[in-house]
């Protein structure tokens, strides 16, 4: 029976001595095991309460005994022992800058997206309708990157029924394969289809290839959060026709950039700001067009995300009738996975 015992309480010595315990600043502690560590993000699964989310600032320590998967920003490897002291991470017992790492534990491989939708209508002294929809997808490889999106645009008003008119009607889809040469380079290849019957843009298909620089990749500034920034040049050809007039083509430069900041003080928030510029090659100064916008997302529960986005769309030669600047606004709710 004694034999039994001591069998018993080696084999709970052995399962304490593998799990993760964390104590945070306050004295409390959690055990159970490291899921994954992004940016200042501890995903935890505990014992008591399940999987949860700890910001690394409020942990004293993290002290582990088996093995984690550690990625550098460079996208290098290997596996480690880590533990967390006072907000820095160890990596087999060296202190390590916080920066330096993308990830413990990276997420396997595999497609993320989004769904985004807003609707208003009016009655009364003016009857409208507007809806807005946003989707978007994308995956990540070892040497390639994909990203796809997608935004319908539609809205009509007046002071009747009867006498409402269509004020915006737009379609507009996006896909880019991107290959990485070395760490932070890679080229593009890309397809762009619009449609605007308000600004009398019949179809403009848009293909391009070029360059790119990943200046930040989920980099990780102790003080501010997590930043992405890439910039690209390239060329592309423009095949377009407006409504009344004949079909044009014509090459064009191609630059844009593309951030993202997730600061370190609001969980869940997202900022981004894309910029494309487009000159015709046989006219920079008269003929080109610029695509910006700005906005955010914040997480709300279970997937559920707050998007608002401001856009600006300017043609230095639209087509007759319409005017070079067109400007929308979105705020609405999606579902992200």
């Amino acid at each position: 029976m004694l034999k039994k015992f001591m069998v018993a309480m080696a084999v709970v010595a052995g399962v304490a001595a593998v799990a993760d315990t964390i104590e945070f600043k306050s004295g409390a502690r959690l055990t159970g095991s490291v899921v994954r560590i992004v940016g200042d993000e501890v995903v935890f699964n505990s014992d008591d309460v399940g999987e949860v989310k700890i910001p690394a600032s409020k942990i004293s320590s993290l002290v582990t005994e088996k093995k984690n998967v550690v990625q550098y920003q460079d996208n290098s490897m290997e596996e480690a022992v880590i533990g967390i002291t006072n907000g820095q991470i160890t990596v087999s017992n060296e202190q390590i800058e916080t920066k330096d790492i993308k990830a413990v534990n990276p997420e396997i491989e595999k497609w993320h997206g989004s769904v985004n939708a807003s609707a208003t209508a009016a009655r009364g002294n003016t009857v409208s309708e507007s809806a807005t929809i946003l989707a978007d997808i994308n995956r990540r490889w070892e040497k390639d990157r994909f990203l796809a999106n997608f935004g319908y645009y539609y809205s009509q008003s007046g002071t009747t029924k009867e006498n409402k008119e269509k004020t915006v009607d737009r379609i507009e889809a996006f896909a880019q394969e991107d290959h990485f040469w070395a760490n932070k380079v890679y080229s593009y290849l890309n397809v762009k289809y619009e449609r605007d019957s308000i600004n009398l843009l019949h179809h403009r298909y848009q293909f391009g290839l070029g360059v790119g620089y990943q200046w930040l990749d989920g980099y990780n500034h102790e003080s501010t959060g997590v930043w992405s920034f890439k910039q690209e040049v390239g060329a592309a050809y423009v095949l377009e026709k407006y409504e009344h007039q004949k079909s044009g083509e014509y090459a064009s430069f191609r630059y844009s950039h593309h951030l993202e900041w997730k600061p370190r003080w609001v969980s869940g928030l997202a900022v981004f700001h894309n910029f494309e510029y487009l000159p015709n090659t046989e006219d920079w100064a008269e003929d080109y067009r610029l695509d910006t916008d700005i906005g955010f997302t914040k997480d709300l529960v279970d997937g559920w995300q707050l998007i608002g986005k401001a856009e600006w769309d300017y043609d230095s030669l639209p087509a007759k009738g319409a005017k070079h600047s067109d400007i929308r606004y979105t705020l609405g709710i999606g579902y992200k996975w």
